[in-house]
């Protein structure tokens, strides 16, 4: 077959291109491994210590990744992000297996625990921009809708699977057996990852100099951008209003009705099944058109359905809501992810990722705590209401950015 008629040939959509499978492999193994990870650390640091020295285990991970995540950003776009998650995924891999063996020969307590945990962090904040970085170098633009959608099913699965196979490991053979189980997962992505061949990078587009001045540029390119920079703020918003609610208000909502630990389970379940159908919508569809317009009005939507949970007082229906409320967050958070990785120049793909990750992963859960003050002095109905409001916010103002409200995933 000639050079001309390849050209020709239409491209392969994202379902059915080796190179997305790999990486649509590689990244679930990644993430079944961190819910095995998270549910062996929280039962061995309960098994170790009071719950709130568990529960001070459990948040310090957060702390390295809000202070160090924007660099990781300026990491992933020097060293490229290929290498980026190949290096973080062996690392955690390490980490775990090597915890593994230490708890099987003794029994060295929480500080081993915060120390893992510390490590976590400090990777996952090279880790997750390099992620949001990579489908842009695998694909071409016109499916980084699908693989927002097949990306977003693999996280779904991730947290299905994770949980059980953790439970079920815990079971067989305590935290170590967990531990193991989280590191044979993250081996599992290395050969994958090492057969990923990214697009690369067009002339005269590295990084190069001071950490800070790419830093810099990095910013600079977000502010100068008509629809990445308010993008950024929509996605902030969003984080901020959505993640405290969603993670503390719903435990304590379930509390307050006497729905118990099994009410907690089907709310969760019911947000997962509706985010899961948002990200199979996105991948059969491959674009929604108006991708601005439409994000901006399902956060306006999600954002009342949220406000809706705190006051529905029977499980069913609140169960309902819930799935409401993951059907227009998924739709809404897939297209922002679409629009940052169709609208970014590729060199400045890891730096825009981090920032656009900093609200969820770095600052958010910062601020869980406080939604937890909040809703034991105002009740959970106020904090609900609070936090939709910040998120129609963030929606009203992606509406009201006509560089914004007009962006289109290609075609």
């Amino acid at each position: 077959m000639n050079a001309a008629v390849l050209a020709a040939a239409p491209p392969r959509p994202a379902h059915r291109d080796p190179q997305v499978l790999r990486w649509l492999g590689a990244y679930t193994a990644s993430t079944v491994g961190d819910s095995v990870y998270y549910l062996a650390l929280s039962w061995a640091a309960v098994s170790s210590g009071s719950p709130a020295q568990a529960g001070l285990v459990m948040a310090v991970s957060a702390v390295p990744r809000a202070l160090l995540l924007l660099f990781g950003g300026v990491i992933a776009d020097r060293l490229g992000p290929r290498r980026v998650v190949l290096a973080s995924d062996t690392a955690r891999c390490l980490v775990t297996l090597g915890l593994a063996a230490v708890l099987l020969a003794a029994s060295p307590g929480l500080w081993l625990l915060a120390a893992v945990a510390l490590v976590f962090g400090a990777v996952d904040a090279v880790f997750l921009p390099a992620v949001g970085a990579l489908p842009p170098r695998i694909a071409p633009q016109d499916q980084l809708g699908r693989v927002q959608g097949l990306r977003g099913l693999a996280h779904r699965m991730g947290s299905v699977l994770g949980a059980p196979l953790g439970g079920l490991a815990v079971a067989i053979g305590g935290p170590a057996s967990a531990f193991g189980a989280a590191g044979a997962l993250f081996a599992l992505s290395l050969p994958l990852l090492r057969a990923l061949r990214l697009r690369p990078l067009p002339a005269g587009e590295k990084t190069g100099g001071p950490v800070l001045r790419d830093l810099a540029d990095g910013l600079r390119h977000l502010r100068g951008h008509r629809v990445l920079g308010p993008l950024m703020i929509v996605i902030l918003l969003a984080d901020l209003g959505f993640v405290g609610p969603l993670n503390v208000g719903l435990a304590l909502l379930a509390e307050q009705r006497g729905w118990g630990a099994p009410g907690i389970g089907w709310l969760l379940a019911g947000f997962g099944a509706g985010a899961g159908a948002a990200s199979l919508l996105l991948a059969v569809r491959g674009r929604l058109p108006r991708a601005g317009a439409t994000l901006g009005r399902t956060m306006v939507l999600g954002a009342v359905a949220v406000a809706v949970l705190a006051f529905v007082p029977g499980l069913p229906a609140a169960v309902a809501v819930a799935v409401a409320v993951g059907l227009l967050a998924g739709v809404s958070g897939a297209l922002c992810h679409a629009l940052v990785q169709t609208e970014c120049d590729p060199a400045y793909l890891g730096r825009v990722s981090a920032v656009s990750s900093l609200g969820s992963l770095g600052l958010a859960p910062l601020g869980m705590p406080l939604t937890g003050a909040a809703a034991g002095l105002w009740g959970t109905g106020p904090v609900f209401v609070a936090g939709a409001a910040v998120c129609a916010l963030s929606g009203v103002f992606a509406l009201a950015v006509p560089a914004l409200r007009r962006a289109e995933l290609p075609k």
